[in-house]
């Protein structure tokens, strides 16, 4: 268990640094001194795309991780007033069968 959430950990971290680096990107590609012309177009949306799939990413591995947190929660112990289950009887012994045949 310890070992999938440091597993989950890595790629939450790897998704923040992705977001990072997408979003300064695209602000360096939309700078107002810069010029934006049909080709940066495709390089703006590129770069939008990306960022979209890296929150996308990051947000599925939070929920996963929450879920996996919370599952891991404490149970609270059993009250008293809370009936006991009870072990069913045991079945009764076969009855022997007589070695003579009936016609």
């Amino acid at each position: 268990m310890l070992s999938a959430l440091l597993g989950m950990h890595d790629a939450l971290a790897l998704a923040e640094r992705s977001i990072g680096f997408h979003r300064d990107h695209l602000a360096r590609l939309i700078h107002p001194e810069r010029q934006i012309g049909p080709h940066e177009v495709s390089h703006l949306l590129d770069g939008i795309r990306r960022l979209t799939e890296a929150v996308a990413i990051r947000e599925t591995q939070a929920t996963s991780v929450a879920a996996v947190l919370q599952s891991l929660a404490r149970v609270p112990a059993p009250t008293s007033a809370s009936p006991t289950p009870t072990l069913p009887a045991p079945a009764a012994p076969p009855v022997a069968q007589s070695a003579a045949h009936s016609r």
